[in-house]
């Protein structure tokens, strides 16, 4: 999105020093600053603003800054980077059509939003959060790189505790909210599922009364939302009780699921780019949205079939030996992780492998639900490598660090696959990025 730097300095409140030069987006990272775009140093762990020089040098032609002193060229000079960022993504939507759509959920949010996105694209020109950019950070980035004739806006947003959604929600202004499900993840953070669910249901309750509401119906926290907003609800889920409902499910051996779509704007066949049948509720969930803002049914089809995941989500590849490698290592939780073992499960082979990480953030229940999904992985006849957790338990093999972990794999060959997946400490990508080298 383009502004001059005046513009901007009047949105977020704050001084312009030096020339009234053009900008283009934002960025956070002096490493990836393109040029055209606006420099946010942010004071963390390191203080952004000693990399306003590296920032200038790739291209960024201003800077915030909450100095006293100014590097060069043209800076805003603000009390707060974080909080100017914020004003800036606020400024950014008043520029946007509303066709805002807000997602969470505590499993299946980014998954849903590529999806989504895709279907958008097929009538809309559509921008939509990079990765997990689901923070108070990364949605105003978001907001800031879409394009000036930008129709339609994907949003992923995160919570790490109550009323952090609502703050997105005060940036983004959203028209239409999706959650996915809400369950006893991040209780480390949270405490309890029912604050998960008071958190999450802060997005409903944002919704302007002419917008709409996307609900799972098959799971009771999320359905029961639809007592927290005025918006129109349209609910959906794998019953025919909903509003947007799959039937007739079948899953390839590639693990691409096809399925009926029925909505209130028609029905027809969908065959997902998407691997696991664990993604269909989230097409639904696409489905649902995109229909909601006028998308055609042959459309929100198209849309999802050649929808494509972020990286590191049920990847599927081969080893020179022809051994598949399922690599879903972006993160983890209980229900993903169940839902990945599934999908492994569900693979035509001889032999099935897993190396698990740890599922971080469980809270006091960490080590019963570790044990739980060592003996799910047992019951489904899948061996699992445990990379450096030890919770497991002894049906798991244990290894530490990657290396050991792949040599406890042993030679891999046609007729075996195996599961990466952990959360994002693990970084348990290093080992499918080791067997396909």
């Amino acid at each position: 999105m383009h502004f001059l730097a005046s513009e901007v300095a009047a949105a977020v409140g704050g001084e312009l020093i030096g020339p009234d030069v053009e900008i283009d987006g934002a960025s956070i990272d002096s490493r990836n600053v393109r040029p055209g775009q606006l420099f946010v140093p942010i004071v963390a762990e390191r203080d952004g603003h000693d990399f306003i020089p590296a920032a200038l040098e790739g291209g960024a032609p201003a800077y915030f800054t909450s100095r006293d002193e100014v590097v060069r060229g043209t800076a805003i000079r603000v009390p707060d980077t974080a909080l100017a960022l914020a004003d800036l993504g606020r400024a950014v939507r008043r520029r946007i059509p509303d066709r805002v759509v807000g997602i969470t959920g505590s499993v299946g949010k980014t998954s849903t939003k590529d999806l989504l996105a895709g279907v958008l694209q097929t009538t809309y020109r559509t921008a939509a959060s990079e990765k997990s950019f689901n923070n108070e950070l990364g949605l105003p980035l978001t907001l800031a790189g879409a394009a000036d004739d930008v129709e339609a806006v994907v949003l992923e947003m995160g919570a790490r505790g109550i009323g952090h959604i609502d703050l997105l929600c005060s940036i983004a202004s959203p028209t239409v909210g999706v959650i996915t499900r809400v369950e006893g993840v991040h209780l480390e953070l949270f405490g309890d599922i029912e604050s998960v669910a008071r958190a999450k249901g802060e997005l409903i309750e944002s919704l302007p009364t002419d917008g709409i509401a996307v609900l799972n119906a098959d799971h009771r926290y999320v359905a029961a939302m639809a007592d927290r907003t005025s918006a129109r609800v349209l609910r959906y889920g794998l019953s025919s009780d909903a509003d947007v409902y799959a039937s007739d499910i079948v899953v390839d051996d590639e693990l691409r699921a096809s399925f009926r779509l029925h909505t209130p704007w028609g029905s027809t066949d969908v065959r997902l780019g998407a691997r696991g049948e664990h993604q269909v509720p989230n097409a639904l969930a696409a489905a649902a949205a995109g229909g909601g803002l006028g998308v055609a049914i042959e459309d929100i089809a198209n849309g999802m079939s050649a929808a494509e995941l972020s990286s590191l989500r049920m990847e599927l590849a081969k080893t020179r030996d022809g051994a598949i490698v399922l690599n879903d290592a972006y993160n983890a939780n209980p229900t993903s992780m169940s839902a990945a073992l599934k999908s492994l499960a569900a693979l035509p082979v001889r032999r099935r492998f897993a190396v698990l990480g740890t599922m971080a953030e469980l809270g006091s229940d960490s080590p019963a639900q570790h044990l739980a999904i060592a003996l799910e992985a047992h019951e489904l006849g899948i061996e699992v490598i445990a990379v450096d957790e030890p919770n497991y338990g002894d049906t798991a093999r244990h290894a530490s660090g990657v290396d050991e972990a792949v040599a406890a794999l042993g030679d891999l060959a046609d007729g075996d696959a195996l599961l990466v997946k952990g959360s994002r400490v693990a970084a348990l990508e290093r080992v499918a990025q080791a067997l396909l080298a």
